[in-house]
């Protein structure tokens, strides 16, 4: 317990020093924000002065972060593997720091739909950025080619559907909660259409 103790002291300071220069500031800057001394913040950040809590909070606030990212612990599972679902080409991977996120990658085989009546809304924000091939956004009654490299985030409550120009195209979605929720009830309600194959 007290090795945990120890390595989660050590961390915070190494954070604290990290995110003073990823700022660009000197000791004397971050102290002067935190009202601190300089051979304080010296101390601190190099283990010869303990840490209390009063000065944690005002240097996470001097550094633009919470106390609890200040001190959360390292996690061990860093790498995350994908759940494949072959059927319809798409992986999945959870994003931890915020459950309600999903990532899925998509290979995209069907042109865009003609009818409007495939297009859905819903709540949420989406983003998606194509990996290869090229894309055709349709939002509402405008029509955008999204390239390889490219990326698009749109509002959901628009009327929407994806598909592929000139061949398949791999598409990397991030969706929301309220928008995967969305995706979800299309599929169930839709009967002969699979809204996930063009991540509408």
């Amino acid at each position: 317990m007290e090795q945990d103790t120890d390595e989660l002291d050590g961390l915070v300071r190494k954070r604290i020093r990290a995110l003073r220069l990823a700022q660009g500031w000197s000791l004397e800057e971050l102290a002067g924000r935190a009202n601190l001394s300089q051979s304080s913040l010296s101390r601190i950040e190099n283990g010869r002065r303990r840490l209390a809590l009063d000065q944690l909070v005002t240097l996470a606030r001097a550094l633009d972060t919470t106390l609890d990212q200040l001190v959360e612990t390292a996690s061990d599972d860093v790498v995350i593997s994908p759940v494949t679902d072959s059927a319809r080409g798409r992986m999945q991977w959870p994003v931890k720091g915020d459950p309600g996120v999903t990532v899925v990658r998509q290979r995209v085989t069907d042109p865009p739909p003609d009818n409007p009546a495939r297009m859905r809304a819903h709540p949420g924000r989406e983003w998606l950025v194509v990996l290869s091939g090229t894309a055709i956004l349709m939002l509402g009654h405008r029509r955008f080619r999204v390239e390889t490299h490219q990326a698009a985030e749109f509002p959901t409550m628009l009327p929407h559907a994806m598909g592929a120009e000139g061949g398949p195209c791999d598409v990397l979605g991030i969706f929301d909660r309220d928008a995967r929720r969305g995706h979800q009830r299309a599929t169930r309600g839709a009967v002969g259409d699979d809204p996930d194959a063009t991540l509408t």
